[in-house]
């Protein structure tokens, strides 16, 4: 924190810093016996008239302080530098992401991208807003209303936090605005070729196409043509990678042992490997078979497989409640990058399965 050359603490944030990183300390507690000081770190997105100052941390969540609170404060750098992984920005991150989860539909909005995939999962049926719409916000919102819901969809804005160049000051106007965030989740990257190095991958078939077998075992049942298009199966997309046209990619199955009478795989996954870039998805074990190692398996296995095809770098997405899957992708050598966030438009069911 700031302290003067006197050894006191000095605020020296104002309100011309909204929008900026800052660390802030505060005096909490009911100032007899529980007084103590509480340090918060993340973006400005707002001090208002009344002295209230909203601070959105890097998980997305936000904090309200009372100017009187203060005791200490200052602006950061915009992004702390990071330990590990391969270097990224969010905005290329984000348009990878998008690239490996393609919606059926999608439309330009300024710099705005809307997307639309008969409401299979929120990544496919949201706007991904990475510069300015060319409106107003809320001549924005509307646009974007009226076109989900000349689709039959609840309107989604995906927002992210905890990097530079994310969208926490988009988050707050959101909220004021009544949207209402449902579901976050992280991005994590990581070195490719530490994932391949941790198991030899036996006994992983890697295909072009997500057989029956293969969404046997994905979480997500009852999948329909709309899914399978965003999935990637038996994906032209292939083979334009194949003559570098587009991304590619590949699914991952471990056979049970009773694979020949229809039982679903041990485990599956999914790679897209987009120049630089592989993505894992949908790695899932037979819940009798966990613990086992076959999750680094299929990763491993994929791993190679982007590793030839010219890939060095790797991301996934990973919900904050998926405590397994966050002990393994961080045995493996991945941290988070940012989170990510869905805004439900104000007054809708959610529509969407799936983050």
């Amino acid at each position: 924190m700031e302290i003067s050359a006197a050894g006191r603490f000095e605020v020296r944030i104002t309100a011309a810093d909204v929008g900026k990183r800052v660390s802030v300390r505060r005096l909490t507690g009911n100032g007899v016996t529980e007084e103590k000081f509480t340090d918060t770190v993340g973006v400005l997105t707002s001090w208002d008239d009344d002295g209230v100052l909203t601070i959105t941390r890097r998980d997305g969540e936000t904090v309200r302080i009372p100017e009187s609170a203060l005791v200490a404060g200052k602006v950061v750098p915009a992004a702390p530098a990071r330990r590990r992984g391969p270097a990224a920005t969010y905005q290329e991150l984000a348009r990878v992401a998008a690239r490996g989860w393609r919606p059926v539909e999608s439309e330009r909005l300024g710099e705005w991208e809307l997307r639309a995939a008969g409401g299979f999962t929120r990544r496919a049926n949201s706007v991904l807003p990475l510069g300015d719409p060319g409106l107003p916000l809320d001549a924005a919102l509307d646009a974007v209303r009226r076109w989900y819901g000349e689709r039959g969809l609840p309107a989604y804005v995906q927002t992210a936090t905890g990097a530079e160049g994310t969208q926490e000051l988009l988050c707050a106007e959101l909220e004021r605005r009544g949207w209402v965030r449902e579901v976050s989740a992280e991005l994590w990257i990581g070195g490719l070729a530490p994932v391949a190095d941790r198991a030899e991958g036996a006994g992983v078939v890697l295909s072009r196409t997500a057989d029956e077998a293969w969404l046997a075992r994905y979480r997500r049942k009852g999948v329909s043509e709309v899914a399978l298009r965003v999935l990637g199966w038996g994906s032209p997309r292939s083979s334009e990678a194949e003559s570098g046209g587009g991304p590619s990619v590949w699914f991952a199955t471990v056979p049970g042992e009773s694979s020949e009478s229809g039982d679903a795989p041990a485990a599956i996954g999914r790679l897209v490997v987009d120049g630089r870039w592989a993505g894992f998805a949908a790695v899932e074990v037979d819940p009798g078979l966990r613990r086992r190692g076959l999750a680094t398996e299929v990763m491993a296995a994929l791993a190679r497989r982007a590793l030839a095809e010219g890939a060095s770098a790797a991301w996934l997405q990973v919900e904050a409640e998926n405590a397994g899957a966050r002990t393994l992708y961080g045995r493996l050598g991945f941290a988070a990058h940012h989170a990510y966030h869905h805004y439900l438009e104000p007054g809708r069911e959610p529509g969407t399965d799936g983050f």
